[in-house]
């Protein structure tokens, strides 16, 4: 048994997400330059709550979603057993964001982080962000992942290698045999030290918009059309058989009996299944097939 609570830390957690989120909404918004973040506060069935903010049909984002939540409660059984503890009383707190872009040719992204406290004094940390390109450029994915791997290294020399592998193999669709986008880090059950685990998460949040905003910089501009916003409603039906199939963070509210409109708003607001459908060979939209199979993005020749 890990006992890692570390005192004080949930009150300086949940005052940290509260201000990233309005850091955030107050960046996204203001690179929007037409849309408007709406709020909505919400409680817990059991104890606790959050704060939803949604930005929808702005000039730039077809959809925004800056969530946090601090919610207390017990563990369900099933739940419980999946986690491999008893059931007993948990909190947990977390902010979550989610990008979709009205444009094809800026990615669309995600970032969480999540601070989880269980009754018998065991505790984590997870979180972590990855892009979801559709015409995808190399520059803007080894601009990503070098972003996140600073601030990786700036805590552990350790941290991307093991995080930039799990995050390939978490958001991996083994229905489809291919990844859900380029990748970025993914860490669950940080234990240990608390303390540096805690710094370290605080640093990747703060680094997030540095990963990102410079790729919206470069791609919000560039020309699309019919055929490219087709391709992109294609490819974000993958994202929601992913959040809808194997996310982890979804279940884990759900199953929790958190706020399903504030779970799902990670789902895109349109999306095609088109039956088999298969871009044609040697065309642009061909080429992100290479880009989702993993791979070191930022291997430097010397």
């Amino acid at each position: 048994m890990h006992h890692a609570r570390t005192v004080g830390l949930q009150e300086q957690i949940g005052k940290f997400l509260d201000g990233h989120q309005d850091e955030l909404c107050r960046r996204l918004k203001e690179i929007d330059g037409k849309g408007r973040f709406f709020e909505d506060l919400w409680k817990h069935v059991e104890q606790g709550g959050g704060r939803t903010r949604v930005l929808e049909r702005g000039a730039l984002f077809e959809k925004a979603g800056v969530n946090t939540s601090s919610v207390k409660g017990v563990l369900p059984a099933a739940l419980a057993s999946k986690l491999g503890t008893e059931a007993q009383r948990f909190s947990a707190s977390g902010i979550s964001l989610i990008l979709h872009p009205d444009s094809p040719m800026v990615p669309a992204v995600h970032m969480n982080l999540r601070y989880i406290e269980l009754g018998d004094g065991d505790a984590w940390f997870g979180g972590g962000a990855d892009l979801t390109p559709f015409y995808p450029y190399r520059e803007d994915v080894e601009h990503f992942h070098t972003v996140l791997k600073e601030a990786c290294d700036r805590h552990d020399p350790s941290y991307y290698p093991r995080f930039k592998r799990w995050c390939d193999e978490y958001f991996y669709l083994p229905h489809r045999n291919e990844a859900r986008g380029v990748g970025g880090i993914f860490f669950d059950e940080l234990r240990g030290d608390m303390l540096k685990s805690w710094a370290f998460v605080q640093d990747f949040g703060r680094s997030f918009l540095d990963a990102y905003l410079p790729i919206v910089g470069h791609r919000r501009d560039e020309a699309w059309g019919d055929r490219e916003k087709e391709f992109q409603l294609i490819r974000r039906g993958r994202y929601a058989e992913f959040n809808l199939v194997y996310d982890r963070g979804t279940l884990f509210g759900l199953e929790t009996n958190g706020r399903a409109e504030s779970i799902l708003i990670s789902l895109p607001p349109l999306v095609k299944w088109k039956y088999d459908y298969n871009p044609a060979p040697g065309s642009r939209e061909s080429e992100l097939q290479e880009y989702l199979k993993p791979r070191d993005w930022i291997q430097r020749t010397q």
